[in-house]
């Protein structure tokens, strides 16, 4: 007897397993769907099961969706607010810090959770993101509320959506829709924190083996004009890892170097990485020297690169910048009137027949 119940027991057990692992539309029609959208460096997704209009216009929002808290009359919760969709829990989950209308919202899975109100929604964000629909819902888990005001959209939307909307480096706004209502809000990242954060550990992988990794980010930190005494530190790493002998470590060194008011020891670093440089580099540091003003210097770069590669068309050009930038218009003239026959391609060609009309106008080409 003892032997037939066990039996029956786990063919129960057997069938009940076997039948939770089929899949099937889910309850009342709804649609099962997922959002998500990389802001800044950080990845923000969005499940959740959508519930269709189905002729009730005009009966969703404060009848359907009902206003504010209420009993759901099962599970634990007596004051539940709404799902934010149909079915489980929505969810929403980022993978760094961020804002959520100003307010900070740690990394991490969230239950997602509206408490309608036709002028200001109270939006939830709840550390439990397992549990089925509302019906377990509990105030003391909540993580974050703020409070957003909806919006009424002039055309229908059917099928509850979730939509990324206004999107900038570092912010977009989320917009919930469904019939002819749009709950916003907005997302906001720290993006030049989560880019520092995110090289620190990718440096200590197999990437800070080689001098491009350090290089990279000393570089990136440069051109955003933070965290430079770091960054400093990481052009020294890349120089060890072998990259001394390379003019955009260098390049990046004195540039850092340059923005912390070190200007004599990023020149002399300079002076030092010029020999190891490509004719195409010492000619955009000549450049780079003269949008700094600095146009004696830039000229001396652009003679160097010329008595390292005479009668080319990029140092005959670096010639005309130099000599144009301190005045010296007809021996920019002639700089340029030699490069035009060795102008590449007919876009240069016209860029060279510009300048040398506005050397013969006495104008500076810069």
């Amino acid at each position: 007897m003892k032997k037939i119940i066990l039996c029956s027991l786990l063919l129960t057990a057997i069938t009940t397993t076997a039948f939770s692992q089929l899949t099937s539309l889910p309850s009342g029609g709804n649609k099962k769907a997922s959002v998500s959208e990389r802001i800044g460096i950080t990845d923000v997704a969005i499940h959740y099961d959508r519930p269709h209009v189905n002729n009730r216009e005009g009966k969703i929002w404060g009848q359907l969706i009902p206003v504010g808290f209420t009993d759901p009359g099962f599970g634990s919760s007596k004051a539940a607010p709404w799902r934010a969709g149909a079915n489980e829990n929505t969810t929403i989950e980022f993978s760094n810090d961020v804002k959520i209308e100003g307010q900070p919202l740690a990394a991490g899975r969230y239950g997602f959770f509206v408490a309608y109100d036709p002028n200001e929604c109270t939006l939830i964000f709840s550390r439990n993101s397992t549990s089925w629909g509302h019906f377990f819902y509990n105030d003391k888990e909540d993580a974050l509320r703020v409070k957003v005001k909806p919006v009424a959209l002039d055309k229908s939307v059917e099928w509850l959506k979730y939509e990324f909307m206004n999107e900038t480096q570092n912010a977009a706004t989320v917009g919930l829709q469904w019939e002819k209502l749009m709950i916003p809000f907005k997302i906001e990242t720290d993006y030049l924190k989560d880019q520092v954060e995110s090289f620190r550990r990718e440096l200590r992988s197999e990437k800070g083996f080689v001098w491009e990794g350090w290089n990279q980010a000393a570089r990136w930190c440069l051109d955003n004009n933070t965290n430079l005494q770091e960054a400093s530190l990481w052009t020294d790493s890349a120089v060890s890892f072998g990259g001394d002998k390379n003019f955009q470590v260098w390049s990046t060194k004195a540039g850092i170097l340059e923005k912390l008011g070190k200007s004599d020891e990023a020149a002399a670093i300079m002076k030092k990485a010029l020999p190891v440089a490509s004719m195409q580099e010492i000619h955009q540091y000549g450049r780079s020297l003269l949008t700094q003003k600095k146009n004696k210097e830039a000229l001396e770069v652009f003679k160097m690169n010329y008595d390292k590669n005479p009668d080319q068309y990029t140092t005959l050009m670096g010639l005309m910048r130099g000599y144009s930038a301190n005045g010296d218009y007809p021996t920019a003239l002639k700089y340029a009137q030699q490069a035009l026959p060795l102008a590449p391609n007919q876009q240069n060609k016209s860029v060279v027949e510009t300048a040398i009309q506005k050397l013969k106008d006495g104008k500076d080409v810069n």
